[in-house]
């Protein structure tokens, strides 16, 4: 069987899978790792990426190409988001990257970052054809998926990246309550323009992945390690989101990153990423969202076993 690898490359998180082909919609995980980056730091207003989240970036990078190769992997599907996409120097980023570790990155709009991440998303959660809104939460913009099966009802992506938030809003340690009122306020206002952009969005399923919900899931779980298992298909009340967000808010950087569940990597911009899922849950009238650890780096697999089979039948 054939082996192959998907690189998810985030504005905050740089993601691997290595895997098997089992076929065209299934694989078995040979390897999977991440590494925040936070290539997107101090992306804005300039629209540069910055030399030092670069060089932090192209070293992973560089590592996770030598990685895919020691497994024989027969190509090698790398994908770049938000924070590329919307640098001035992205091409330049391209070019370092394709120099540096004969990775040909392939940056995507957010209309294909969606259909990626449902991909993943329905591999994950076994979801048939259950009516879901997806919400895939990254650190430079946020998607949102309305879907029955493979049938993509409505995509909205916008500019609500955890990081930009986070940069832009939460500049006190901790979040003084006019900068939360504020970027709750802006949240808000994005949120409301949902009911006339999706057809019928309250009535879907509500499932969520990416850094910002498999966290929150972690801090609820409580878990010392990671575990995927534990935390795929688990389910998230409102009322206890607006409870973790409030308590996370409350808490200096430092207290943050010792919370069970927190990687602490991500404890600075947790904050954006929860009060982005409140405001959803909460103006569209969502008790429960169900959390897929499976996202966009597993579409991406899912999408070049399903090119490179059709190519050989």
């Amino acid at each position: 069987m054939a082996v192959y690898a998907a690189i998810d490359v985030g504005t905050n998180t740089l993601r691997l899978l290595v895997a098997e082909t089992v076929g065209p919609d299934d694989y078995t995980v040979l390897h999977e790792e991440q590494q925040i980056t936070r290539l997107g730091e101090g992306l804005m207003p300039s629209r540069l990426l910055q030399d030092a989240p670069r060089r932090r970036s192209l070293a992973v990078l560089r590592r996770f190409a030598d990685t895919a190769r020691s497994f024989k992997a027969g190509e090698i599907a790398a994908v770049c988001t938000s924070a590329v996409r919307e640098a001035r120097n992205g091409d330049e980023f391209l070019a370092e990257t394709a120099r540096g570790t004969g990775l040909a990155l392939r940056v995507i709009d957010g209309r294909e970052e969606a259909r990626l991440t449902l991909l993943g998303v329905r591999h994950g959660l076994r979801l048939g054809l259950r009516r879901v809104l997806a919400i895939d939460i990254g650190g430079g913009s946020t998607e949102f998926i309305l879907a029955k099966g493979d049938v993509i009802e409505g995509v909205v992506s916008t500019g609500l990246g955890v990081v930009k938030l986070t940069e832009q809003y939460l500049v006190s340690d901790p979040p003084t309550v006019d900068e939360r009122r504020k970027l709750e306020e802006v949240v808000g206002t994005r949120i409301d323009r949902l009911r006339g952009e999706l057809p019928s969005p309250e009535e879907a399923q509500l499932v969520g992945t990416a850094g910002t919900v498999t966290t929150l899931a972690a801090i609820d779980l409580a878990l010392v390690t990671y575990d995927r298992q534990k935390v795929e298909g688990h389910c998230l009340g409102l009322g206890r989101v607006m409870e973790l967000l409030d308590r996370l808010a409350a808490l200096p950087l430092r207290e943050r990153r010792g919370i069970p569940g927190l990687e602490p990597g991500r404890a600075d911009i947790i904050i954006a990423g929860a009060a982005i899922l409140a405001a959803l849950m909460e103006r569209l009238g969502y008790h429960e969202l169900r959390v897929s650890d499976d996202g966009l780096r597993e579409g991406i697999l899912l999408d070049l076993l399903r090119r490179e089979i059709g190519r050989g039948s």
